[in-house]
């Protein structure tokens, strides 16, 4: 009884289906769920959904541009800082003195301000940077908390300039209410701020997107996965982590000068404390290491849980009759810290990598798995 065996072609081309299925499919799902993500972003502000929502998704934004800071330098490269706040701060803190009045007599408009704030940032990171190239690990991440520390305490007690504890403004809005034929209700509407920090985040997302695949953005890889190796194939590693050091914080002070436009003052320098660098390293930590989409759903995970979500449960219990005294002990928010560190436990004993790993990252931590992840996590990064 013959048999008919399959011809050599019909196997070639078999196999190539199933390449090009296995390549393209889950990119074309992921691209789909982004533009997705991106149109109801887009559309949001015009949902019939109350505007306290709106600013804090808004406040999520500058948030998102402050973990991605991070995430350059300690994603990308592997430099621990745990100072990323201070940074936070000096943008904050130059848009107010630019722009404040009448504290300050400059007067600045908002786009030169935040062009200034980012470079003020940037060269405080390259000046953190010099002095600490030789450091790795707990020293480095130590340095940084000292930074972080030495110049909130800075902005407390150099009350001639800065104010002290109390805020520095009122910063005006970043453009006249009517302009180019459109009004702008900066006080009553959030949409103006909404629109124009989810534009400086898409320009930020953009940006590192083409900096991950550029010389800068492979060397900086490269220090993180062996820094002698790298120092051997002529890279200097010196210039490389000031590098970092220097884009990192300039993203932060974006971010800052952001926030203060935002509030109309620089908030406190309690606002730019040590707990605000442990929950943007959190948020790294927990959507993936240098991964761009998995730093922007930390944030929204995290911070999304602690500005949003958590009154919300909390306003349900009072709602419900759980909690008539208005105990703290019966408040969700009172436990977030909690159920911040549980979750952060979990995933590093279930998922290390993080919620959308790096392509490298999660191949060093599931070397058997290389065949296929390549493919699985292309477009994670």
């Amino acid at each position: 009884m013959s048999s008919t065996k399959p011809r050599p072609h019909q196997h070639s081309a078999a196999k190539v289906s199933q390449k090009s299925l296995a390549k393209y499919s889950p990119v074309s799902l992921s691209t789909l769920a982004e533009w997705g993500v991106i149109v109801a972003l887009i559309l949001y502000p015009f949902l019939p959904i109350p505007a306290t929502y709106g600013t804090q998704l808004s406040n999520l934004f500058i948030f998102a541009i402050l973990a991605l800071g991070l995430n350059v330098v300690v994603g990308y490269t592997g430099l621990l800082n745990l100072g990323i706040a201070a940074f936070f701060g000096i943008g904050a803190y130059i848009t107010g003195i630019l722009m404040a009045s009448p504290t300050y007599p400059f007067g600045w408009n908002f786009v030169p301000t935040l062009v200034v704030a980012t470079l003020g940032a940037g060269a405080a990171g390259l000046m953190l940077g010099a002095p600490t190239l030789r450091l790795r690990g707990d020293y480095l991440a130590l340095v940084t908390l000292g930074f972080g520390e030495v110049l909130r305490t800075s902005l407390e007690n150099l009350e001639e300039i800065t104010g002290g504890t109390r805020t520095l403004g009122p910063i005006p809005p970043p453009a006249p209410e009517t302009l180019i034929g459109l009004e702008f209700d900066w006080s009553q509407d959030f949409r103006p701020f909404y629109y124009l920090n989810l534009i400086v985040l898409a320009i930020v997302v953009k940006l590192l997107f083409n900096l991950e695949r550029s010389k800068l953005g492979r060397a900086w890889v490269a220090i993180r996965e062996d820094e002698l190796a790298a120092t051997c194939m002529g890279i200097s590693a010196a210039r490389v982590k000031m590098s970092a050091f220097a884009a990192g914080a300039a993203i932060a002070g974006l971010a800052g000068s952001l926030y203060a436009i935002n509030l109309g003052n620089t908030s406190a320098p309690a606002a730019f404390d040590f707990n605000r660098s442990i929950m943007m390293l959190c948020c790294v930590i927990l959507g993936g290491l240098g991964s761009i989409r998995g730093t922007l759903l930390g944030v929204l995970l995290l911070i999304g849980f602690d500005n949003v979500l958590s009154p919300i449960l909390d306003g349900l219990i009072q709602q419900s009759g759980l909690n008539p005294d208005g105990s703290r002990f019966l408040t969700f928010s009172s436990w977030r810290l909690l159920i911040f560190g549980l979750a952060l436990i979990l995933m590093m004993r279930l998922r290390p990598e993080g919620l959308i790993p790096a392509s490298r990252v999660q191949l060093e931590l599931h070397p058997e798995h290389e065949n296929g992840a390549t493919i699985a996590t292309k477009g994670a990064t």
